[in-house]
């Protein structure tokens, strides 16, 4: 039998392959020409004014400030409807005595496009904060009032991305609002190293762990300075340091971090989170390999936490894990059950964090090839995580899981909606390069090949191939695996130059594995023959591997 892919969300321990080629944004660009733009919210256009009548000016500018000064309070007071409604009517004015490229105007832009965000119109949101980040990028470079304003807008873009689940974007309006405050903070200032834990979290949340160290560690240094190495707010750091030191697989240094900061809580006296420390630590030793410290680790934790506790839950799990590792899936089961007793009654305080921990129970019924109790944790999970835009990376992990289960449970029709909302969450989050976004592409392709629509099938094979090479290299067996997909669908269009030309590939791609892929290298050589003589039309040619006989299937 086949291997089964890794889990997203377990993969997400591992080094994603990032977009290549991607401009670093600059601080502030040269100012461009002012071309009129259109602006949201109503048919105007920002544009740089001719000079207004002297009369006019002056009252102009006193309507404008007064509403835009009127409009940030109704904001404080959380009346986003009114607020936005001022921002706009203080436009016109605004314009008319500053000019469209002004910083009275980006200001009223930002607060238009936050109020927009909190009303739940995201593109109103993003298209005022779009036109607020262009006119910021055209003044000054270097003016401490333009880049305080400028990170305030690209902070607000990064909240309305997440918000629309588009994280890979949000991070870099992240980083630009950190380069931002850099022109205004002192050098090593608390506000300043809390903008690079802030990029550092976004950029681990995308799994971009190479860009997220050197922010946490700069972030780590301004932490140790303001509260010293004891204090629970260089611990925290410190467990965000060690999650990208996992992420990036350095898990000696990751448990280094793990065990700092369990020596900090424990002398502060802080129960909960020294148990939930604990449970990081023990998950880094199985990584590494030393499963019987990491079960007594998490028996440390169990008695110390409340019977009723999330963290009695999570260290549940965890240790339901080690014994599925070690095969024993009777007591990983019943560590389970007990997780879940704990969850059920915790649903209605923290649903988001509990769906969190139901996505994990589930990948680990599927790994014990329990299909249908991971299936219900999954809709669960799901359920809970309905309509919250910020968790879109776990729908999609979630959705992304489910289709492949469906597709392996042959239930294709419901596994095609699954992963078509994988594919699209997962691309908003994680960028169009991300392994995880393969696989669903792969998968759609599979779904799509036993639907009897092969043209559909290639159209996702050929993508899921291009983003899988990029990630782990031709000589990867997914990668190898996914163009014998492509031949596969070729061969039942009837397409069998096409097919022979894909299977020429795998074959080559097995050659230059060298003798420990002598098997696979043979089966392809056998699948090639088979489409040589389907293609002179002899009755007896087995192809596309699909529909080997049953001794080959079980080989696989």
């Amino acid at each position: 039998m086949r291997r089964l892919p890794k889990s997203l969300l377990l993969a997400s321990l591992s080094k994603p392959f990032l977009r290549r080629n991607r401009e670093p944004l600059p601080l502030l660009r040269p100012p461009p020409r002012p071309l009129p733009r259109v602006l949201p919210f109503a048919a105007r256009t920002l544009a740089a004014p001719a000079a207004p009548p002297p009369e006019a000016a002056p009252a102009a500018q006193s309507d404008g400030l007064a509403l835009l000064e009127a409009a940030q309070l109704r904001e404080a007071a959380d009346d986003h409807q009114e607020a936005l409604a001022l921002a706009i009517k203080a436009l016109e004015p605004l314009q008319a005595s500053h000019g469209g490229w002004s910083l009275p105007v980006a200001r009223t832009l930002r607060l238009a496009g936050a109020a927009a965000s909190r009303l739940g119109r995201l593109t109103d949101s993003l298209d005022s904060l779009n036109a607020a980040a262009d006119i910021i990028d055209s003044l000054e470079a270097g003016d401490a009032e333009v880049a305080a304003v400028g990170a305030a807008v690209h902070e607000q873009l990064a909240r309305t991305k997440t918000a629309m689940g588009r994280r890979w974007d949000a991070a870099s309006d992240l980083m630009r609002a950190m380069e931002l405050k850099a022109v205004f903070l002192e050098k090593g200032s608390l506000e300043l190293g809390n903008a690079y834990k802030d990029v550092a979290e976004a950029y681990r949340g995308v799994l971009a762990c190479d860009k997220a160290l050197p922010l946490c560690l700069e972030a780590l240094e301004i932490a140790r300075n303001h509260f010293g190495g004891d204090s629970q707010e260089v611990a925290k750091v410190r467990q965000l340091l060690a999650t990208i030191y996992a992420g990036s697989g350095r898990n000696e240094e990751a448990l280094e971090q793990y065990e700092i900061v369990r020596m900090v809580y424990e002398r502060l006296g802080l129960d909960v989170e020294l148990s939930l420390a604990e449970t990081d630590v023990a998950m880094v030793l199985v990584l590494l390999g030393r499963s019987e410290e990491a079960m007594d680790v998490l028996k440390r934790v169990i008695n110390r936490a409340g019977k009723e506790s999330e963290e009695r839950a999570l260290a549940f799990v965890a240790m339901a894990n080690i014994l599925c590792i070690q095969d024993r899936k009777a007591d990983s089961k019943r560590c389970l059950e007990i997780a879940r007793e704990i969850l059920d009654m915790k649903i209605s305080v923290s649903p988001l964090q509990v769906a969190q921990v139901y996505a994990e129970m589930s990948m680990l019924y599927e790994t014990m090839i329990e299909f249908e109790v991971a299936l219900c944790l999954m809709k669960k999970t799901l359920v809970f995580l309905d309509g919250v835009s910020e968790m879109q990376h776990i729908q999609g992990s979630i959705s992304a899981r489910m289709g492949w289960l469906l597709l392996k449970t042959e239930r294709v029709d419901e596994a095609v909606p699954y992963l078509q909302s994988a594919i699209e969450k997962l691309k908003n989050c994680f960028g169009p390069l991300h392994f995880g976004l393969g696989f669903a592409y792969k998968h759609l392709g599979d779904a799509y090949l036993a639907m009897n629509q092969s043209e559909s099938a290639i159209k996702y094979f050929t993508i899921a191939k291009d983003i899988i090479n990029a990630t782990y290299g031709p000589k990867h067996e997914d990668t190898i695996d996914t163009i014998q997909s492509i031949a596969n669908a070729y061969g039942v269009m009837g397409s069998y130059k096409q097919a022979m030309d894909y299977q020429e590939q795998v074959i080559d791609a097995y050659e230059s594995c060298g003798p420990g892929a002598f098997e696979e290298l043979r089966e392809a050589q056998r699948l090639r023959y088979q489409l040589k003589i389907k293609a002179r039309g002899l009755p007896h040619a087995c192809f596309p591997a699909n529909s080997l006989p049953t001794k080959f299937q079980d080989r696989e």
